[in-house]
């Protein structure tokens, strides 16, 4: 009875660490991004860095590495590679310490216009909502979210109106990291 108590707690802690991996490999590194890297038995290989505003970081021995736009996973892979030039077989973790550039930028006729840091995916509407929703006056069927892609800007219009009576919920689209939504 104990060991099937015992077995079946292992298979309980190996469906959570699998959820946990494949959940930070849905997480696309932006720029901001606080991470510590470190490299199993090489003390000297541990550090904190920050995903500067060009998408890089530096590491010891690997040099500058593209880490905006990568999964942790990836980054990883990466870095195991060059440092495999220096070290034999190399264990590299990469762990985000802090969500600092999963933005969404906020302007106009809100309560609190600014910057503020996805935590989750959020859609235009919960957006609103962490802006303490309109101020008077504010053109509800308006809105645009505003998305750069490399050198491709879109613009998505966003009718609140229809949302709010659930008419056309298809334009309360799910935000990308650094995209502006703009109320007039």
């Amino acid at each position: 009875m104990k060991r099937i108590f015992l077995l079946c707690g292992f298979c309980f802690l190996g469906l959570f660490f699998c959820n946990v991996a494949a959940a930070s490999d849905r997480y696309f590194l932006n720029a901001g991004d606080l991470l510590e890297v470190s490299v199993w038995n090489e003390e000297t290989l541990e550090k904190t860095v920050i995903v500067l505003p060009d998408g890089m970081i530096s590491f010891p021995l690997a040099g500058v590495l593209r880490a905006e736009g990568k999964t942790v996973t990836e980054l990883q892979e990466v870095l195991k590679k060059e440092l495999s030039e220096y070290l034999s077989d190399p264990v590299v973790t990469v762990s985000v310490v802090e969500v600092r550039g999963n933005t969404v930028h906020i302007l106009g006729k809100v309560i609190r216009p600014g910057n503020f840091i996805m935590n989750k995916s959020l859609d235009v509407m919960q957006a609103l909502s962490l802006a303490g929703g309109f101020s008077p006056y504010a053109k509800e069927n308006d809105i645009i979210v505003l998305r750069r892609q490399g050198d491709v800007r879109r613009v998505y219009k966003v009718r609140y109106a229809d949302i709010k009576e659930g008419d056309d919920l298809s334009s309360n689209i799910m935000l990308k990291s650094g995209d502006t939504i703009v109320i007039p």
